[in-house]
């Protein structure tokens, strides 16, 4: 049985070689009225389903969502805090969002390393995670895949 690792700003990263297949990494996130707003701000994205609390209201939601690209945002942030100083670059990330994420929603993140490729020549590796957000309710709303290329450790000597 595997532990999930809280992942926290601040730990030291981790390199290629610390992570094995199954692994897993994640936090929680409760998502707040700045999360829409600084989010809309950052991306110029003024959707009024995500901004217009008297619009969102009268829509499929029934009240304001999180921009999807926040979401995944959110997703990815686990997974970079986990190689904060050992990443070389995160090379992708694919999302799927299931249901919407409002505010208030404390979403558990959740990474399972699923596959790793050394590539010895550039001194890293690539580490594929999948993810999956909940939110308190057990809700599944959204899911994404991301490849990061992590140093490795420098030979002693």
């Amino acid at each position: 049985m595997s532990v999930m690792l809280e992942v926290h700003p601040g730990m030291p990263g981790r390199a290629f070689e610390d992570f094995a297949v199954g692994d897993r990494f994640g936090c929680t996130v409760t998502v707040e009225e700045r999360h829409l707003m600084q989010g809309a701000e950052l991306i110029g994205d003024f959707n009024p389903l995500h901004v217009d609390e008297a619009f969102a209201r009268g829509s499929r939601f029934g009240g304001r969502i999180l921009h999807g690209v926040l979401t995944s945002a959110l997703m990815s942030a686990p997974f970079g805090n986990l190689v904060a100083g050992t990443a070389v670059a995160y090379l992708e990330h694919n999302a799927r969002f299931l249901a919407p994420v409002t505010i208030g929603d404390e979403l558990l993140i959740e990474r399972r390393v699923g596959e790793l490729a050394a590539k010895p020549a550039r001194g890293a590796g690539v580490v594929v995670a999948e993810c999956e957000a909940r939110n308190q309710r057990g809700v599944v709303v959204a899911t994404a895949t991301g490849k990061m290329l992590v140093a490795m450790r420098q030979p002693a000597g």
